[in-house]
C-alpha cells in the first residue's frame, strides 16, 4: 500500500496488522481518487474508520487542506500518525480517539469529503450517513466516499444522498454520494 500521486507520492504506507482493518488496494484507491481530483484541492476531509490513514493521507498529498482521522483501535491510531509523519502531512491532520458514530454525533464541522469504509456488516454505512445527513456534516457540493462489499450487499444508502458514481472492483464496489437539497435535487453548493 502506497501513497499514488502528490506531495507523498510513491511513500509506502504501514497497516495495522491482524483482520480488523483492510487496506483499499491501490487500484480502488487510483480510481475513487481519479474521481475526486477536481475536489481536492484546499478540502477538508474526514476519513471515517480510518484503519491506515490511507485515504485522508492520499487526499492531502493530493493538495487537501486539513484532514481528521477517526479511529478507535489504538493501534491504528498508532499507525496514522506514524504514516502522517513520514509523509510530512501531520500538520494538516488531526487523529481522533473514539467511535466514529459519537464523533458524528458531536462533530460541529462541515466537510468537502467523507470517506466511509466501516467493517462490512453491522448496518455501520446507513447509520454513519444518516448521521451525516441530519448534521449537515458535507459541504454544499461535497462527496461521500463509500467502499462496501458486494458479498454483505449494497448498503441501504439513505434517501438524502444521490448516488453520482459506482464502480466495481471484484467483490470491492466504491459509490460516490452527494447530499440532495431540500427540493430532492443534489446539493451542487
Amino acid at each position: 500500500m502506497r501513497v499514488i500521486s502528490g506531495s507523498a507520492r510513491g511513500l509506502r504506507l504501514a497497516s495495522p496488522e491482524g483482520l480488523d482493518t483492510r487496506p483499499t488496494l491501490d487500484r480502488v484507491k487510483e480510481a475513487l481518487f481519479s474521481i475526486l481530483a477536481p475536489e481536492l484541492r484546499g478540502a477538508a476531509v474526514l476519513d471515517l474508520f480510518a484503519g491506515s490513514g490511507a485515504l485522508g493521507i492520499e487526499a492531502l498529498s493530493r493538495g487537501g487542506e486539513r484532514a481528521v482521522f477517526v479511529d478507535k483501535s489504538a493501534a491504528a491510531r498508532e499507525i496514522i500518525a506514524k504514516n502522517l509523519e513520514a509523509s510530512r502531512l501531520r500538520q494538516r491532520a488531526r487523529v481522533v480517539a473514539g467511535d466514529a458514530l459519537d464523533y458524528l454525533r458531536g462533530c460541529g464541522d462541515c466537510f468537502d469529503i467523507i470517506f466511509l469504509d466501516p467493517p462490512y456488516g453491522g448496518g455501520l454505512y446507513e447509520r454513519a450517513l444518516g448521521l451525516i445527513a441530519e448534521k449537515r456534516l458535507l459541504a454544499a457540493g461535497g462527496a461521500a466516499a463509500v467502499e462496501w462489499d458486494e458479498a454483505g450487499g449494497e448498503p441501504d444508502f439513505p434517501k438524502e444522498f444521490a448516488r453520482e458514481k459506482d464502480r466495481r472492483y471484484g467483490r470491492v464496489r466504491i459509490t460516490v454520494l452527494r447530499l440532495k437539497d431540500e427540493r430532492g435535487e443534489e446539493d451542487g453548493g
